[in-house]
């Protein structure tokens, strides 16, 4: 790697940026100088930089918009995605040029993509050298001899200091994400959280793989001695990242990959793990990277004198976040790649307390439930939550899905069938329950389930189907209680448990509902019973 101290440079044949300097592709003790000399970041007793967000503590979704434009339009599915003006774009575009006039930037050339046949080269541009220390630890690294050698096929601008106004540049608030597709552009302003600048190319990858016959997918995966790969689907708090972390199986990614002809493989060459309340008897791979230098640690409360974190402390955000490099985890796949998978995990941690926590699944079944994405909010992550809300995140990662969601359902569907892969939910929500009066599912007996479903145990043990959900729920499973495999013999009060049932099953089925003209009437019986 190395550093050009230059002024300008174009990123397209229309726009050059004019900086005050530009640092390029800078390694970690480097942008650890430039932190320091900027005053942007606390260094923690260990090592890692602790960073704090301001107002934005999480993603802005209703602040982020595609361009309507002609190459992109009629791949956009608009029922979700907002659009942007061209005009307003362009506008958009040259005020933030002109604001990194009078700033220094930094540069890192990266890829998204392990597998080289589909290799995704993109440039990010911060206005922070913490910014550009986390598109270090998230993107794979473009190791070159020349900043020359390297096209970018997308290019992400971000400018922290920078803030939209509405009544200018056509945005909601002084936050905005804009991506431009046909000029493969994306402008991200007003926000200091990192997560906006990995979800920008995730979003970007969500619309260009499908056209390539490639399914991306939000999603942890890991790999086998015996070569056998695993993924797992869930939305932030299921515990995609922790599961998926396993010291007897290599960690090919915690978040983003392809599913192609060839395989799988992971988009990043870092992890953004939550880490609220991280236990480092039950997370010791994750726990381990909050100690170390190179770490960037988003929200995380420490001490001003020892600079000791306290990853307790909720009191910035349950958003709590780290980022690393994937390299420092002792055992992950280094090449980020994986075959077919053998097994694939649903995750959802269901707050009413009523799903299953295991269930082997039918290929229809997975699609619908790859549809529905559900996991369910509790209080204390979000204002003015007072009991479970259900919610349902389209494939998983709804926010980020830029076709309709069929296309990627589909493709799932097919690559499924194609390569056998066995599919299951996992609960890791309550038990005894709803929130509030049962109790979250102990992680050693969700450790157990997961365990067994990879090393085949369940194979030959009884099933029933769940009466409400249909669902083949397993009977036996190796260090966890029968009784525990049945929810509804955990409630104390059975006809509650009934009515709680009922009332989840009725919000998957009125969710589902905006897919039933676009899926086979197969999929559509693949949800809950109806009463």
């Amino acid at each position: 790697m190395f550093e050009i101290r230059n002024k300008s440079f174009a990123i397209s044949p229309e726009s050059t940026i004019h900086a005050r300097r530009v640092h390029w592709n800078l390694t970690p003790p480097l942008l650890y100088e430039e932190v320091v000399r900027r005053g942007e970041a606390m260094i923690a007793s260990h090592g890692p930089l602790v960073i704090y967000t301001g107002k934005c503590t999480g993603r802005s979704p209703l602040d982020k918009f595609f361009v309507e434009e002609p190459s992109s339009k009629e791949h956009v599915w608009w029922q979700e995605n907002k659009p942007f003006e061209a005009a307003r774009f362009e506008q958009l575009k040259q005020r933030i040029l002109e604001y990194y006039q009078q700033k220094e930037v930094y540069v890192q050339d990266c890829y998204g993509g392990a597998d080289a046949q589909y290799r995704f080269p993109a440039r990010i541009v911060t206005d922070t050298a913490w910014g550009s220390l986390f598109a270090y630890n998230m993107f794979r690294h473009a190791r070159l001899d020349s900043p020359r050698d390297f096209a970018p096929e997308f290019t992400v601008l971000t400018a922290c200091g920078f803030e939209a106004e509405p009544a200018i540049d056509g945005t909601r608030s002084d936050v905005v994400v804009a991506i431009h597709l046909g000029q493969k552009l994306a402008l991200i302003a007003g926000t200091r959280y990192g997560g906006e600048i990995k979800k920008t190319v995730f979003t970007v990858l969500n619309y260009l793989y499908p056209l390539m016959g490639v399914l991306p997918m939000h999603c942890s995966a890991n790999i086998g001695a015996n070569g056998d790969s695993a993924i797992f689907f869930g939305l932030s708090g299921t515990g995609k990242t922790t599961l998926s972390a396993d010291p007897r199986r290599k960690l090919i990614g915690d978040d983003e990959h392809g599913w192609s002809d060839n395989g799988i493989f992971n988009f990043e060459g870092g992890c953004y793990a939550k880490v609220i309340r991280l236990s480092a008897q039950d997370e010791p791979q994750i726990f381990a990277m909050t100690q170390r230098f190179g770490t960037v640690l988003e929200n995380v409360v420490i001490d001003p004198e020892t600079r000791e974190i306290d990853l307790d402390d909720a009191s910035i955000t349950e958003n709590t976040r780290a980022s690393y490099l994937l390299s420092e985890i002792e055992n992950h796949e280094p090449t980020g790649m994986g075959g077919h998978p053998k097994n694939i995990i649903f995750l959802t941690a269901d707050a009413f307390g009523v799903l299953p926590p295991l269930a082997k699944l039918t290929p229809e079944q997975a699609m619908y439930q790859f549809l529905s994405g559900y996991t369910a909010k509790v209080a204390g992550t979000e204002r003015r939550i007072k009991e479970p809300q259900a919610t349902f995140s389209t494939c998983f990662g709804g926010p980020f899905m830029v076709h309709h969601p069929m296309v990627y359902a589909q493709l799932l569907g097919e690559k499924i069938q194609r390569h056998q892969a066995q599919c299951w939910l996992v609960n890791t929500g309550w038990t005894g329950g709803a929130y509030g009066e049962g109790r979250r599912m102990p992680i050693s007996h969700t450790r157990a389930m997961v365990d067994a479903v990879l090393n085949g145990s369940l194979r030959d043990v009884p099933y029933a189907a769940d009466p409400v959900f249909g669902l083949a729920v397993p009977q036996q499973c190796p260090g966890v209680p029968d009784v525990v495999l049945n929810p509804r013999g955990t409630w104390a009060d059975t006809a509650a448990y009934d009515a709680q049932a009922r009332r989840l099953a009725d919000m998957f089925c009125e969710n589902f509902a905006q897919f039933a003209d676009r899926v086979p009437e197969a999929v559509r019986a693949a949800g809950p019973l109806q009463a």
